[in-house]
């Protein structure tokens, strides 16, 4: 089994999701990242607004609508704090 990455997603007034995740992807302003178990540590600003996306196992992957806040890597995992972060809609084809 691939090592995973602890991922929190927290918005102002609640904790959002939180758990094991293969990879998560966020967009800050200095562009879009991709976030894997072992990342240098890294503290980023949210580009407003914009999406994460959380990578699991299987191949799900979740989807959130942020406004505002940070992106935070350590050796612990990835924290994202926004202002508010949403489920987003399922895209249409």
């Amino acid at each position: 089994m691939a090592n995973q990455l602890h991922v929190e997603v927290v918005a102002v007034e609640q904790k959002v999701w939180a758990g094991e995740a293969e990879m998560l992807v966020a967009r800050t302003t200095e562009g879009e990242i991709g976030v894997l178990p072992g990342h240098s540590p890294l503290l980023g600003l949210l580009k407003e607004p914009s999406q994460v996306r959380v990578k699991l196992a299987g191949g799900e992957q979740l989807t959130y609508d942020v406004a505002g806040g940070f992106l935070s890597i350590d050796a612990n995992g990835v924290t994202v704090l926004a202002e508010s972060a949403t489920p987003a809609a399922p895209e249409q084809h």
